[in-house]
């Protein structure tokens, strides 16, 4: 039996792609047993967490910092004292960063003068950690920081495109941290959340508890016996509303019929998604529309079928539940949006196992 170790690595080693392709052959074997009719779909969306801390722009810049300076160490270990010296700074940012945080724990009303102080020498201290790691990568490249080892100097190479890149994400931190302290601008263009996972989104879907999240939209779709027929990672954030027909032509094509039943939350609704499906033969769309004012609309979403389906509807929130407490999809521990999809797709596959399992025995029980 092989450890974790090697598990881990064998799922690292599948491209979203292929985990797509098993997902797929997975629904069509249990079409194939009687699992799932296709007479029924339901679909959600929810957040996949990424393996991030909760953003600041303090903490974002400290994190800069940090890496930034750990990478300058690594290659002044290799090339030794050839060109610019490395000046530490991290003392004094984590010191600016405990002044931060207490100034803005501090009891009545946040003093915006001492904050907007502490945030101007946070940020200058950063600016000057960025140009030492842009003279660093100049002097790579122009050969003044190099080593006569060629394993060493591959390393070198790397560790260049690794200050390159953080050097960028930086800058971007420190524009977007001066546009919110000192212009009041919360929706800075590219904004990053995190210097580590920077295709992480903040999305609010309406939650008391958990206001905002920080990951990637995630779509799960489903038929009979919980079995999830469909699932997708979205780069960026669409509307509800524009996933319902396309998620009825996924059903059509992996089940071969076109449900009988759709059913979804308030947010798929449009009168053009419910003209849609009706158009592609869907007989019974179960998909209130809350804002509706008219009195038939009214009464045909208290007619019992819509209700009943609405009731079955609700079983998607348990399916969410249970995939993000049993198969972690609460938190991706992947890096990178293709992490991501990786883990989105073991989760779905391992919880399609056992819901699939299950329907099969209770055909098999007399």
């Amino acid at each position: 039996m092989p450890d974790s170790k090697t598990m881990g690595r064998w799922g690292t080693a599948l491209k979203p792609e292929v985990l797509k392709q098993v997902h797929e052959r997975m629904v069509t074997i249990a079409r194939d047993k009687g699992a799932i009719a296709g007479r029924r779909m339901r679909v959600d969306t929810t957040v996949v967490e990424t393996n991030i801390h909760h953003p600041t722009d303090s903490t974002l810049l400290g994190d800069g910092v940090r890496v930034l300076t750990r990478t300058m160490r690594k290659i002044t270990e290799i090339v030794g004292k050839a060109g610019t010296k490395l000046r530490d700074r991290s003392r004094s940012v984590k010191l600016r960063l405990l002044e931060i945080g207490r100034v803005r724990r501090a009891k009545g009303p946040i003093n915006q003068d001492k904050l907007k102080q502490r945030y101007r020498q946070l940020l200058n201290t950063t600016s000057r950690v960025v140009g030492q790691a842009k003279r660093f990568s100049e002097e790579i490249t122009q050969g003044i920081k190099r080593s006569k080892d060629v394993l060493k100097q591959l390393a070198l190479e790397g560790l260049r495109q690794e200050l390159d890149e953080m050097t960028s994400r930086v800058r971007q931190v420190m524009k977007q941290t001066r546009a919110r302290i000192f212009h009041g601008n919360t929706r800075s263009q590219g904004k990053l959340l995190s210097l580590f996972e920077p295709s992480t989104e903040v999305i609010r879907k309406g939650k008391a508890g958990k206001p905002n999240e920080f990951g990637k939209m995630v779509k799960l779709q489903e038929a009979e016996n919980q079995i999830i027929t469909d699932y997708a990672v979205y780069a960026q954030r669409p509307y509800d509303s524009e996933l319902l027909i396309a998620a009825i032509d996924t059903h059509q094509t992996l089940l071969g019929r076109v449900p009988h039943l759709v059913a979804a939350d308030a947010a798929f609704y449009s009168t053009k998604n419910e003209a849609a499906a009706k158009a592609k033969g869907v007989k019974r769309i179960c998909v209130p529309n809350r804002a509706t004012k008219s009195a038939e609309r009214k009464r045909e979403q208290r007619k019992r079928w819509f209700r009943n389906g609405q009731k079955w509807r609700t079983g998607c929130e348990g399916r969410i539940s249970v995939v993000k407490r049993r198969n972690g999809l609460s938190r991706c521990r992947y890096k990178g949006f293709t992490g991501m999809n990786r883990w989105v797709g073991l989760g779905v596959i391992a919880d399609n196992v056992v819901n699939i399992g299950r329907a099969m025995k209770k055909q098999a029980s007399p």
